[in-house]
């Protein structure tokens, strides 16, 4: 069963479907917010927020778009929502967390810890637009047209948007590594 057939099923009052979606859709989602909030607890009750959403709003669902633009329309709400109650939160938690990869053994995670660091240091630091953008286009594989659609804009404009954050990422994390050598020295 596709997606959409599965929302079509549980709009029209077989909820049960939810579950279905629930399973596909968890683990990038929390992914999605991880690499978002930095927090592994924010991350998991705005997975939480954006399900029960889906049931309370599932009678707005027309299927006119793919059932993953209409969810991360869903989730874009939930966490601005979030940013609204935790304006001060945005900084990443002590411990840098890695998303969860299924079938990832803990030491190949803790090979990539010091790399991660990095990278979540500089996407911390790119505005919550840019970073918002690099995470649906490059960490939850969006096409610029769903993209496009999800934001109610242009695919050219996306496309600005997306090469802007990849650009400025990757002078943060020049910097922050150039930074990290020298701490080393």
């Amino acid at each position: 069963m596709t997606d959409d057939l599965a929302m079509q099923a549980v709009r029209d009052g077989r909820v049960e479907q939810l579950a279905v979606l629930f399973e596909r859709h968890h683990i990038p989602l929390f992914n999605f917010f991880l690499r978002l909030t930095g927090n592994r607890a924010a991350s998991e009750d705005l997975v939480q927020d954006v399900f029960i959403r889906i049931l309370k709003y599932r009678s707005t669902y027309r299927g006119e778009d793919k059932f993953a633009i209409w969810m991360y329309r869903i989730a874009r709400n939930a966490h601005i929502d979030h940013l609204r109650k935790k304006k001060d939160a945005l900084s990443l938690d002590d411990a840098i967390v890695e998303p969860i990869h299924p079938g990832e053994s803990p030491a190949e995670r803790a090979e990539k810890g010091a790399e991660a660091a990095l990278v979540a240091r500089a996407l911390d630091e790119l505005s919550p637009r840019k970073k918002e953008i690099l995470m649906l286009s490059r960490y939850q594989n969006l096409k610029y047209r769903e993209i496009a659609d999800l934001l109610d804009c242009p695919v050219g404009t996306v496309k600005g948007l997306v090469h802007r954050a990849v650009a400025e990422l990757g002078e943060i994390y020049a910097r922050l590594t150039q930074e990290a050598c020298r701490h080393e020295l």
